[in-house]
């Protein structure tokens, strides 16, 4: 690419992130107004509220550790704290608006580009990130969906009765990865792109961070649910791991989205709905809007201070 025209894209993939940032958030807003996100949050003590907030903290930075682990796996150096924006950022814009391989491959693309890393290394980084991330998934709703398994309802429309059967599926794919890490050092072939597995210790490190990740994302919203809700932690893990296993396994209509469609069913019969939808609410303010709007402000700045530097050049 010209290099004139170089000095261009990269503010210009900014201001596309930003307008798309507004578009969608602007959208989401349409079901879930900021008035009720605000009484949700409102409504539940404020002790629930702070710890729900630590939980989430902790939770994006685990998942820094995808990417610290990417750039391990790929042997490209780059210094802890770079990669520890970059990824709070892309997490914060993909889990709120979606559309991830845009999203979020476009902020790492900007961010990791302009401190001279490979577009190739950005790609495998990337892919690395996506395969963590639902690792994480198979591997605690694996062990939780087998040990403790209990009946789908039958509104889901999953092809499984119970969860022991997604389970073993889960718990086979993660075998199977590990077996990959273990024997296949020169990679797969798949469509004509080559998946090259990371030495057994990063991929357990990928799935014990995966896994932090998908819990502490549990405990957030478990932090929020009634204080009189008579259920256990990880009795409310399997709920909260079914309804995103739900939300790719099939299409449930309605009004909320899959996964609170799914939250609010399976626990219809300890907690009344619209308690359950007022957590859900607060738990879409702290998870989602508070860290997206911690990453608009410091996504601004990155891209004035990039700005300030070219004038200085």
């Amino acid at each position: 690419m010209n290099p004139k025209h170089q000095r261009y894209l990269a503010p210009l993939i900014g201001l596309v992130l930003l307008a798309i940032a507004a578009v969608v958030v602007s959208y989401q807003l349409r079901d879930y107004q900021v008035q009720d996100i605000v009484d949700g949050l409102q409504s539940l003590p404020p002790a629930q509220v702070r710890r729900a907030i630590a939980f989430a903290g902790l939770g994006y930075l685990a998942m820094t550790g995808y990417d610290a682990l990417g750039f391990l796996h790929l042997r490209q150096p780059l210094a802890y704290p770079k990669i520890a924006l970059t990824a709070f950022i892309s997490c914060a814009f993909s889990n709120t608006l979606g559309f991830s391989l845009v999203t979020g491959s476009a902020i790492r693309y900007r961010f990791y580009a302009s401190w001279g890393i490979p577009a190739i290394a950005i790609a495998q980084v990337i892919a690395f990130t996506n395969i963590s991330f639902w690792l994480g998934l198979l591997a605690v709703g694996g062990g939780a969906f087998l040990l403790a398994p209990f009946e789908i309802p039958a509104q889901l429309h999953l092809p499984f009765r119970s969860t022991a059967g997604l389970g073993l599926i889960f718990l086979a794919l993660i075998a199977l990865y590990i077996v990959g890490s273990a024997t296949l050092r020169q990679g797969l072939t798949i469509r004509q792109q080559r998946l090259q597995f990371p030495q057994p210790g990063i991929a357990l490190a990928q799935i014990a961070v995966s896994s932090l990740d998908w819990s502490l994302a549990a405990a957030t919203l478990y932090s929020l649910l009634p204080q009189a809700a008579e259920i256990t932690y990880l009795g409310f893990l399997k709920i909260y791991l079914l309804a995103m296993a739900a939300g790719v396994l099939s299409n449930v209509p309605g009004g909320l989205g899959v996964f609170e469609t799914v939250v609010i069913l399976l626990l219809a019969g300890q907690l009344s709905p619209p308690a359950v939808l007022a957590s859900l609410l607060a738990y879409r303010g702290v998870y989602y809007f508070l860290p997206l709007a911690v990453a608009l402000v410091l996504f601004s700045l990155h891209e004035f201070l990039q700005l300030l530097k070219k004038r200085t050049l």
